[in-house]
C-alpha cells in the first residue's frame, strides 16, 4: 500500500538555504504515493516566506511572532497529520542535511521495523563540529539515553521520520527543543526507534538555535530532567526522597547514640533538629511522589482520549 509523505521544514530566517533544501526534496520515492512539502516558518524578519513559496513548498504555516523549535515542530506535526500524512519527516532549512537522503531515512518505517527514525550524524567523524558542540552533544545523548533505556547514538538530530502513529502519539509539550523529549516519551510510549547514518554538512553562518552553547545546555537540560519527572515521577521522587531521609537518619543516629550513652542531646540540639527537619522533608518528597504519579495517571488517559480524537480525524 502507498503511502503519503509530507516533509516539513521548521524556518527561522533561512532565506539563504531552504531553497535548496525544498528543491532537492525527492518528489519521487518507492512506496510512497505522494510527496508534499510543509513549511512552518516561526516569525521570520526575511524573505523565507517568499522563497519557499517559489521553491516549491506545497503548505506555508507563518507565525506572526517568534515561538521557538519545540512549538514550531508540534504545530508542523499536527498540520502534517491534517494533511493525511502516513509518514512525516522533519528536516532543518539550513542545509545541513540532505533532502536526497530521505528515502533512506524512512525506509524502516515502510519496511515496518520501526515507528521513528533517527538521522545519526555520526558526530565523532565530523571535523567541522566544534569540539565543545561535541561534548555538550555527547552529554546531552548520554543522559538521553540512561534515561529513555534505548542505544541512542546522536539524541539531538534534527533529521527524523514518524510514522503516523508515532505522530499521533507523541505530544511535545517543552518550549525550547523537542529533540530529548521525544526519544524519552517515545521509549516510555514502546514505539520502535531505529537510527541510520546520514550526511551532516558544515553550516553557512550562525545557529538560530544555539546563539549560546551555556544556555542551551541549561535549556535542554531542564527540558530533559522535565520530561523524565512526567513519565516516571514516583521513581524520581522516592528516590530523592529516601536519600533526604537517608541523610537525616544518619545525623539522628549520631545524637541518638549520645543519648543513649548519656542519657541527654544538649550537646547535639541542633543536630537533632537538622535530622528531624530532613527525615519529614524526605517523607514529604516522597509524597509528592505518589501525589505525582496519580496525575501521570490522569495526563496518560487524557493522551489516550486525544490520540483516537486525532485518528478519528483523517
Amino acid at each position: 500500500m502507498n503511502k503519503k509523505l509530507v516533509v516539513m521544514i521548521p524556518a527561522y530566517n533561512e532565506e539563504a538555504t531552504i531553497g535548496e533544501v525544498i528543491k532537492n526534496i525527492p518528489r519521487e520515492i518507492e512506496g510512497i504515493s505522494k510527496v508534499e512539502v510543509l513549511v512552518v516558518e516561526d516569525g521570520s524578519t526575511d524573505k523565507t516566506v517568499e522563497v519557499a513559496r517559489k521553491a516549491g513548498a506545497d503548505r506555508i504555516i507563518s507565525e506572526k511572532q517568534r515561538i521557538g523549535l519545540a512549538r514550531a515542530f508540534e504545530k508542523g506535526k499536527d498540520a502534517a497529520l491534517e494533511m493525511g500524512a502516513d509518514i512525516i519527516v522533519n528536516i532543518d532549512a539550513d542545509n545541513q542535511y540532505d533532502p536526497k537522503e530521505i528515502p533512506k531515512l524512512i525506509q524502516p518505517i515502510l519496511d515496518g521495523k520501526a515507528e521513528i527514525v533517527l538521522g545519526d550524524r555520526q558526530i565523532s567523524k565530523l571535523t567541522h563540529m566544534p569540539y565543545s558542540k561535541k561534548i555538550g552533544n555527547r552529554i546531552a545523548t548520554f543522559v538521553t539515553r540512561k534515561l529513555s533505556g534505548l542505544r541512542i547514538s546522536d539524541a539531538q538530530t534534527g533529521f527524523r521520520a514518524f510514522s503516523r502513529k508515532a505522530a499521533l502519539m507523541l505530544n511535545v509539550l517543552s518550549d525550547y527543543t523537542y529533540t530529548q523529549e521525544m526519544i524519552i516519551q517515545a521509549a516510555y510510549k514502546k514505539l520502535k526507534i531505529v537510527e541510520v547514518p546520514v550526511e551532516f554538512r558544515k553550516r553557512k553562518g550562525k545557529s538560530r538555535l544555539i546563539s549560546s552553547l551555556w544556555g542551551y545546555a541549561k535549556k535542554s537540560g531542564v527540558t530533559i530532567l522535565v520530561t523524565y519527572l512526567n513519565y516516571k515521577p514516583l521513581k524520581t521522587f522516592l528516590v530523592i526522597g529516601l536519600i533526604i531521609s537517608l541523610v537525616g537518619f544518619l545525623f539522628g543516629f549520631r545524637v541518638l547514640l549520645h543519648f543513649f550513652t548519656t542519657g541527654s542531646v544538649a550537646p547535639f540540639l541542633p543536630t537533632a533538629v537538622l535530622s528531624a527537619f530532613l527525615v519529614i522533608a524526605g517523607f514529604q518528597v516522597m509524597m509528592m511522589g505518589l501525589f505525582a504519579s496519580m496525575v501521570k495517571s490522569n495526563r496518560e488517559l487524557i493522551e489516550k482520549i486525544l490520540y483516537k480524537i486525532k485518528e478519528m480525524e483523517k
